[in-house]
């Protein structure tokens, strides 16, 4: 006899259906009640011997984490600070935000804070979406080369039909282009959509799908067909997505008055470009992606707080640092984030907290994703002109020691 969810609620632990003694409880009709909750709580307490007193403390419904988790069992509390408010201006966001940081780093509130009042004191970080595409990459494969550049050329003449199905299962996903890359007797696609305030990587699959399933119906000689070849290098640093984009690509850009730099920072600009120049060879002998310092501090503190998808980081923090002195004794500094995926609409965006912080940011919802873009970019900027001044004046390790100490 099948149970109702009230009585599954309620239900003692040897009941469950599908409770067993060495696994973590699930039941399928009610996994988010709280009587199957506290069962894994339960089970976690007794298979490693230790007693729950913060996990299990949360102030939201758990129904609402459905689609965002399985076996939800409880919450991890992290240290939240906001710094700021920091002067943003942009084409979508303008304005003074204060930034939700959740981290348990010592001193990098404070220095992202240093940064900000650098920037603010020079007018605000100019910040600019130059570039946006999402892509998802399939792979086909033939018995020959020439089987696979005839494809190619076949995908060239079919771009329209591609294009409407790929778009038949979507309101927002719109496919811009594909790109082909051959190697072998493999032709690899890159395909390029526009996924509106989503960060789009299941979207786009799904898109995807549909307009591969197309192919595969209309095309005679397809040997072998994969959903994903890696192109995409979803969750990893690539050159691919350095030059060619994934998410948005925004430039957050400044001029340091060099007053402002010298009695702020206790660094001149000369100092502060000549360490670029000289971390640029740095990086270029490290085999880096970037020669930026640390721009996944920002993003990782920004995407907890704001429910990003947190493993993007791995794409999403490669920081492109330009810097140099101006002909009247200035200091200028941009840094590009050439495949920042962020989002304001669905995936976790929408939990309590997380909806909160970009509340606070005026970014949550639809029509908001830019604005967000924006700010990122102008955190992370923030941030490197703070820890470049603190290397420079040799400030890095005694911050540190003062304010990163719990010991």
């Amino acid at each position: 006899m099948r149970r109702s969810s009230a009585e599954l609620r309620i239900l003692p632990f040897s009941d469950f259906p599908e409770a067993q003694a060495d696994r973590i409880p699930c039941i399928k009709e009610d996994n988010y009640g709280m009587g199957i909750i506290r069962k894994r709580q339960e089970f976690v307490e007794s298979f490693s011997g230790v007693k729950l007193n913060h996990i299990k403390h949360h102030s939201f419904d758990p129904a609402v984490t459905r689609g965002n988790i399985e076996n939800f069992t409880g919450v991890a509390q992290i240290p939240m600070g906001f710094a700021g408010p920091v002067k943003v201006n942009g084409e979508h966001a303008q304005g003074d935000f204060i930034i939700p940081l959740c981290t348990s780093e010592g001193t990098l509130v404070a220095s992202y804070n240093r940064g900000m009042k650098l920037i603010n004191a020079s007018g605000g970080a100019i910040v600019t979406v130059v570039e946006d595409h999402m892509q998802r990459s399939p792979v086909f494969v033939f018995q020959s080369t020439r089987q696979a550049r005839d494809f190619a050329l076949w995908i060239d003449a079919h771009m329209d039909e591609i294009r409407e199905r790929a778009q038949s299962g979507s309101k927002v996903a719109r496919l811009l282009d594909i790109e082909k890359y051959l190697a072998s007797k493999f032709v690899y696609l890159r395909f390029n959509y526009f996924t509106g305030d989503a960060a789009g990587q299941n979207m786009v699959s799904m898109a995807t799908f549909l307009a591969c399933s197309w192919i595969l119906d209309q095309y005679e000689g397809i040997e072998h067909f994969y959903m994903d070849s890696n192109i995409t290098t979803d969750k990893k640093c690539s050159q691919i997505n350095t030059l060619k984009t994934r998410g948005k690509r925004v430039v957050a850009e400044i001029t340091v008055p060099r007053d402002i730099l010298m009695s702020q920072m206790k660094v001149d600009p000369e100092t502060l470009a000549h360490l670029s120049n000289v971390a640029n060879l740095g990086a270029f002998m490290a085999g880096s992606s970037s020669n930026g310092l640390h721009s996944a501090n920002a993003l990782a503190a920004l995407f907890i707080a704001t429910g990003q998808d947190v493993a993007n980081i791995a794409e999403s923090s490669t920081g492109l640092i330009f810097a140099e002195v101006t002909p009247d004794g200035n200091l200028y500094v941009s840094l590009t984030l050439p495949s920042l995926i962020v989002a304001t609409y669905g995936g976790g965006t929408g939990l309590p907290t997380q909806r909160e912080c970009l509340e606070v940011l005026g970014c949550y919802g639809q029509g908001k994703v830019m604005k967000f873009a924006e700010i990122v970019a102008a955190v992370a900027l923030a941030g490197e002109l703070s820890l470049a001044s603190a290397l420079s004046s040799l400030d890095w390790v005694t911050s540190h020691e003062r304010l990163g100490k719990n010991r």
